[in-house]
C-alpha cells in the first residue's frame, strides 16, 4: 500500500541519533540544528530519557482518564515549578493542534462567544479551529473556513481594539515568536496593549507556546519576555522530546466542568514519563542557561557572515534571512554537509531549532558549513 503523498521528502532515511547527532541508514552523521520542528529539545537519546520511558512502559504505558494517575499531577507540579506559572491548571492531550483546539473551545466555553482574532503568517495546528487561525489558505478546507476568525497584522494594536469592541470576539491567539511563519515578533507595547484590551472585552488571550515554549526562547516561555498575563498557554513540541504530549495551562479564573474538554491519549503513563524526564533534564543540565549561552555566541558568529541580512527570534529560536531563497542551500547543507536546517513561509529565512543541548562546538561547525557552501554557491554563478 503506497503512503498518502503529502510530504516532500529529502532523501535521507535517519534510523538513530545521539544528542545533536542523527546517523542514516547507511552510517552518514548528521548535525541536527533543526531538531524535527523544534521537537527534540534534550537530544536524541538521551539517557535520562530513554530510562525513563523504558521503565514506564515495562510497568503500565496506558490506561484511560477515568482512572487516578498521579504522574500527571507531578508533571503538572513540575511545570508549575519550572515555568514560574503559579495557580495555572493543566489539560493534557496529544499535539500542538490539539492544544490549540482545546484553548480555543475553552475560549469560547469561558466567553459565550466565537470569533477569534488571529494574524497574519501566524502557525497554530491543522484541526479545525486551529487551522482556521492559521494564515494559509493551502491548509484551510470548506470545513475549516466556517470558523469566524479575523487576520491582523502584528502590532496592529487600533485594528485589535476595533474589532474586540464588536464584543463578539472569544479569543486572540499569538505566537509570541512566530515559527512556521518566520520568526517575526510583535512589540512590547503591542503584547502589553493586546493583554489589556482582552481583559477589558471579555476575551481570552491565548499564548501559543507550542514552538517558542520550553525554554527555547531563553525563557521557559517567550511570553515571559513582556508584562502579560496569559489566558490560556499552550505547548507541545519540546516538552515529550519526541513523544507525542501537548497541554495547555489554564488560567483559575476558568471554571472546569466535567465533560467539557476530553481526550483518549492525552496524558497517559508514557507520555507523563517522557514529559518528566525532558522537565527534570531541562533543570539538572541548566538547558535554558545553555539556550542563552549558544544564542549570544550564535547571533555573535551570524552577524560575521555578510550574506546574512537580517537574525531573528530569540533563544535557540534563531531566524537567518537572506537576500535569496533558502531551498537549495538548505539542499547543500544536508547532502554536502550533512547538516539539517529548516524553512518558513518566508523562503528567504534558514530556521534553526537545535536541542537545547547543543555547544559551541557544533555552532563553529554550521558557521564553516555555511561559508563554504556560499562560497561554492558563488563559484557556480
Amino acid at each position: 500500500m503506497p503512503l498518502f503523498d503529502v510530504y516532500p521528502l529529502y532523501n535521507v532515511t535517519p534510523v538513530s541519533g545521539k544528542d545533536i547527532l542523527v546517523y542514516d541508514n547507511e552510517g552518514t552523521e548528521y548535525l541536527d540544528l533543526y531538531g524535527g520542528h523544534a521537537v527534540i529539545s534534550i537530544g536524541h537519546a538521551h539517557p535520562n530519557y530513554v530510562e525513563a520511558i523504558t521503565n514506564q512502559v515495562n510497568t503500565l504505558g496506558f490506561y484511560s482518564n477515568a482512572i487516578q494517575n498521579p504522574l500527571q499531577k507531578q508533571l503538572a507540579d513540575k511545570i508549575e515549578a519550572l515555568s514560574g506559572c503559579k495557580d495555572y491548571e493543566l489539560f493534557l492531550c496529544n499535539s500542538g493542534a490539539e492544544a490549540n483546539e482545546n484553548a480555543l473551545k475553552l475560549a469560547s466555553f469561558k466567553t459565550g462567544k466565537a470569533r477569534v482574532i488571529a494574524f497574519n503568517n501566524g502557525f497554530h495546528g491543522r484541526t479545525s479551529a486551529a487551522v482556521a487561525a492559521t494564515d494559509n489558505a493551502n491548509i484551510v478546507a470548506p470545513i475549516n473556513a466556517q470558523q469566524k476568525v479575523t487576520f491582523l497584522e502584528l502590532n496592529d494594536v487600533e485594528g485589535v481594539k476595533r474589532e474586540l469592541e464588536k464584543g463578539d470576539v472569544c479569543a486572540v491567539i499569538v505566537e509570541f515568536i512566530q515559527g512556521v511563519g518566520g520568526l517575526d515578533q510583535g512589540t512590547t507595547a503591542f503584547f502589553e496593549q493586546v493583554d489589556a484590551l482582552c481583559k477589558a472585552n471579555n476575551t481570552m488571550f491565548i499564548a501559543d507556546e507550542i514552538q517558542c515554549g520550553y525554554g527555547r526562547s531563553g525563557k521557559f516561555f517567550a511570553f515571559q519576555y513582556y508584562n502579560v498575563t496569559p489566558d490560556i498557554i499552550s505547548m507541545a513540541k519540546g516538552m515529550g522530546n519526541g513523544f507525542p504530549i501537548g497541554g495547555i495551562l489554564i488560567h483559575p479564573d476558568i471554571e472546569a466542568k466535567y465533560g467539557m474538554l476530553g481526550t483518549t491519549f492525552g496524558g497517559n503513563h508514557l507520555a507523563c514519563a517522557a514529559g518528566l524526564a525532558v522537565l527534570n533534564t531541562i533543570e539538572e543540565e541548566k538547558l535554558i542557561e545553555n539556550t542563552n549561552t549558544i544564542s549570544e555566541y550564535f547571533i555573535e558568529k551570524a552577524k560575521t557572515i555578510p550574506q546574512i541580512k537580517n537574525i531573528k527570534g530569540k533563544g535557540l529560536m534563531i531566524g537567518l534571512e537572506f537576500d535569496f531563497e533558502v531551498g537549495e542551500l538548505r539542499k547543500k547543507l544536508i547532502y554536502d554537509e550533512h547538516i539539517f536546517t529548516g524553512g518558513a513561509s518566508n523562503k528567504k529565512l534558514l530556521r534553526i531549532l537545535p536541542p537545547l543541548t547543543v555547544k559551541k562546538e557544533h555552532v563553529d561547525q554550521f558557521f564553516e558549513a555555511l561559508k563554504k557552501v556560499i562560497t561554492k554557491n558563488k563559484e557556480t554563478v
